[in-house]
């Protein structure tokens, strides 16, 4: 039986100690330089170098500040705040690389689409169709007090905005602007033909955009999507809109049966079930042996810090573990938070039940996702397996001190994913749409609901 291909992502934040709280303080760390365009430029060289897919960087807009209710404890421990744009970052690392993707992390309850997809065409444009869109709704509330969006914050209200911000946002990159309608003739005085640029008259409940989009079309017009909600609510959004998904959570079980809902519902929209690509968080400790590997584990893990961990699950559930013993078990509470998160650690597994020490020091290290410690070897059995027994696709690999974790998975792995087959040598041509689902496939598929945009099949002026 032919192995599947593993597709792989660095997970990154343009901000100091993304996943793993504390660690930012060791030696050999360098995220404090995340406001340095220096920094990100070496780390897409290496991450091309080694034959990555992507670059995926996250965002959030707010702070956490629902342990000890207020900030204090996020601000001294930098919990992903300090916090800079993503956006900003691709222009400099793209001129710098020549196939490495970017998947930039953006709102859809605090940016506008009208402007937001103007600034996707640009960096689409930019970096020769490079650019993917991580879709997400925003989970902290501290964002809405200084944005203010009303009662549009509960957890489903937020995705049926989503529907209608991505309809918007296909009308504008797919619809709006025909095939050839930019013909360049200097000789009539013609850059673009007027009769086939078209306004979108998007009239909806949360939007009106009436007008023509701003952009010609980009290399891959709507850029690569992904999505990262894990709620059945998110699953449904993945399954109507998303082509990659993400999803972070240690156990394979719960894995698998995310894939297998989110793939039966792709199939009742039509869609190739294997047309998904799932992307699971991990996290690479290498070592040259067994016992180099655990010794540097145990060296990082003596920088966690408790309360910076409890701190960003804090933000990531709507608790404020402040208020728990270290030792008290966690039990469901609804939030309006990440739900999928708190299903995980109280629904997901019934012989596990998470105490508050159990979790801040697993999550200490690369978040909610596994965390593999061994040889290059071990590693990729480790991440063979993890393909094998739940169906993903590809890893968002985060680190525990960066750019050297990053470093270590490309020097020592990926020598042995491509020696296994598992992992490109050399990387192919074309968009990074086309580098995920194949050659000739730059824009969003024929059975993707938001191809149907493309042959105007809504109503527009001229």
């Amino acid at each position: 039986m032919k192995k599947k291909r593993i597709y792989l992502n660095a997970f990154d934040m343009n901000c100091v100690a993304h996943q793993s709280p504390g660690l930012w303080v060791h030696p050999e760390d360098q995220s404090y330089r995340y406001q340095d365009i220096d920094y990100w430029v070496e780390l897409a060289q290496i991450l091309e170098k080694g034959r990555f897919d992507g670059l995926f960087i996250a965002d959030v807009i707010g702070i956490y500040d629902v342990y000890g209710g207020d900030k204090t404890v996020t601000v001294r421990e930098a919990t992903q705040v300090p916090v800079n744009d993503p956006m900003m970052l691709v222009s400099a690392m793209a001129r710098a690389t020549e196939h490495l993707g970017f998947g930039i992390t953006c709102s859809t309850t605090f940016e506008h689409p009208y402007t937001f997809a103007r600034r996707m065409s640009t960096l689409d444009h930019l970096t020769k169709g490079r650019i993917a869109w991580n879709i997400v709704t925003s989970y902290l509330e501290s964002g809405t007090k200084n944005i203010e969006i009303g009662d549009k914050f509960q957890h489903d209200e937020r995705y049926n905005i989503a529907d209608e911000y991505l309809e918007v946002c296909y009308k504008l990159w797919e619809g709006s602007w025909e095939d050839g309608a930019v013909v360049k003739d200097k000789e009539k005085r013609v850059f673009t033909d007027p009769t086939k640029v078209h306004e979108i008259n998007h009239h909806g409940k949360y939007f009106d955009v009436p007008g023509i989009h701003l952009c010609e079309p980009s290399p891959q017009r709507t850029p690569v999507l992904y999505q990262a909600g894990g709620s059945s609510r998110g699953r449904k959004f993945a399954a109507k809109h998303a082509e990659c998904t993400f999803i972070a959570t240690p156990e394979k079980g719960a894995i698998a049966a995310y894939v297998k809902d989110l793939r039966a519902q792709a199939s009742l929209q039509g869609r190739d079930p294997q047309s998904l690509k799932v992307f699971t968080l991990f996290t690479p400790i290498v070592g040259r042996t067994e016992e180099e590997a655990w010794a540097k584990y145990e060296e990082l893990s003596s920088y966690i810090s408790y309360d910076g961990a409890l701190s960003l699950l804090s933000g990531w559930t709507g608790i404020d573990f402040s208020e728990y013993r270290p030792d008290q078990e966690i039990e469901y509470i609804e939030t309006n938070a990440v739900k999928s998160m708190l299903e995980f650690l109280t629904k997901a597994n019934p012989n596990k039940k998470w105490t508050v020490r159990e979790l801040a020091n697993f999550a200490g290290i690369g978040g909610m996702g596994p965390v593999a410690v061994g040889t290059p070897e071990k590693i990729a059995d480790t991440l063979e397996e993890w393909v094998d027994e739940t169906d993903i696709d590809g890893f968002n690999l985060a680190y525990a001190v960066t750019p050297g974790t990053f470093k270590d998975f490309a020097e020592h792995v990926i020598p042995e994913l491509q020696k296994r087959g598992l992992v490109k040598k050399e990387y192919e041509e074309g968009t990074f749409r086309e580098k995920l689902f194949g050659k000739g496939q730059p824009r969003l598929s024929e059975e993707h609901m938001g191809s149907k945009y493309r042959k105007n099949d809504y109503q527009i002026t001229r």
